[in-house]
């Protein structure tokens, strides 16, 4: 049976992928009490790398469309957590959100709403956060954007 959060994802269209592997000496997620710490999610799309540097050769329409792969993958980690029951999740607590991007690019926040919108649409309240967008001078990869999260869970 599919539960209410997934029936929601499928009506935009998306299917969350498997949980994505860590790449390295860290886990994916750390569950503490209800809340689950989950370990920066990079701009990808089915596997591809989504690359590039925000203010020199990507606008900030295409790091907001990479932000939302993060997401989508920070929701995959979550059901991970949750034991496959998505439906679990009580609460997106906090966004922490990397941009890869040029030293006079500031729109940060708006490369970030892709990930908090896309929370909102699939999530409705329960995907409302408190968040920070900040710049980086580059990311692992050559990623354009990396996303981490807190969840509360039941």
């Amino acid at each position: 049976m599919t539960g209410q959060f997934e029936t929601r994802l499928g009506e935009l269209g998306v299917t969350l992928p498997d949980a994505p592997a860590p790449a390295a000496n860290y886990v994916p997620y750390v569950i503490v009490g209800d809340m689950v710490y989950v370990s920066g999610q990079i701009s990808n799309n089915g596997g591809d790398l989504i690359t590039g540097k925000l203010g020199d050769n990507m606008d900030t329409a295409e790091g907001a469309a990479a932000a939302k792969t993060c997401a989508i993958s920070l929701l995959a980690q979550c059901k991970a957590a949750c034991g496959g029951d998505l439906d679990r999740l009580v609460k997106v607590v906090k966004l922490v959100g990397f941009v890869n991007s040029t030293a006079d690019f500031t729109e940060q926040p708006q490369v970030i709403n892709g990930a908090s919108d896309f929370m909102v649409e699939a999530l409705g309240d329960t995907g409302r956060h408190a968040r920070s967008a900040v710049s980086a001078a580059s990311l692992p990869l050559g990623v354009a954007v990396e996303v981490e999260a807190i969840f509360q869970i039941k």
